[in-house]
């Protein structure tokens, strides 16, 4: 039981040592994480606007191309108008005029509302050019800040990243996911020494007998109201040795 207090309170330590490496980054991976999202997110939403006015432009002409075979058709009804020698003949003529009329008509309001949708595609797209750009310059910057400062921390965290490693292969599975568990509910900290008799991470008093059984090192004890895990004053100091000496 001694070696797993042992363990779960060094990996607390370098826990902690990891995460004031990450508070020292401040927001900037959330930063760069949020406008990397953005950026996608704009570049995906222009080009479906260009796809919007590319598909727009096509079908447009394409009625456009229509427009000009309906228009040759009438002039040919026309023309055969006066070359019919029957009523009949002449009146079914008319009709197929006034349906390909008719068709232009139709053709040409979807024409009007394709080019409709094709100006307010081009308008939104050209006026996301800009933002993207920036938002890109913003994110180049803001990844050369964390560069920097991954760079001047990068030893240091990956000499505590290496430790972590060995201190979790020596712990079980349970004992892994009990202290993520308590070490995420409750602001990273999971495994806390007495201080003055009180819990260290709620500062709750714990009672004399617990004290006495914490001491023994032969049992695992959490704070009554908080849920951490406790410790005694021998693991602590036989974890900050080690951890002075390596």
């Amino acid at each position: 039981m001694e070696n797993r207090l042992r363990a779960l309170y060094a990996l607390q330590i370098v826990d902690l040592g990891l995460d004031d490496l990450q508070y020292m980054k401040g927001d900037l991976p959330q930063v760069v994480e949020d406008l990397s999202a953005n950026v996608k997110l704009k570049l995906a939403l222009k080009k479906d606007l260009e796809e919007t006015l590319k598909k727009s432009l096509s079908l447009r002409d394409q009625i456009d191309t229509e427009i000009l075979s309906l228009k040759e058709r009438i002039e040919k009804y026309k023309t055969q108008q006066f070359q019919v020698k029957t009523n009949k003949q002449y009146d079914a003529l008319a009709r197929e005029v006034d349906q390909a009329q008719e068709r232009i008509t139709k053709l040409q309001k979807e024409m009007e509302m394709l080019e409709g949708k094709a100006e307010t595609a081009k308008q939104d797209a050209e006026a996301l050019a800009p933002q993207i750009e920036t938002m890109q310059e913003e994110l180049v910057q803001k990844k050369k800040e964390l560069a920097a400062v991954n760079k001047e921390h990068e030893d240091e965290e990956l000499k505590l990243k290496h430790k972590r490693d060995k201190l979790a292969s020596r712990l079980t599975k349970a004992d892994q996911q009990m202290y993520e568990r308590i070490r995420n509910a409750k602001d990273g900290k999971a495994i806390v020494p007495l201080k003055r008799n009180s819990c260290g991470g709620c500062y709750n008093r714990v009672p004399p007998q617990k004290i006495l059984e914490l001491r023994t090192n032969t049992s695992m004890l959490v704070c009554e109201r908080c849920g951490r895990v406790l410790i005694s004053d021998s693991i602590v100091e036989s974890v900050t040795k080690e951890t002075v000496e390596a």
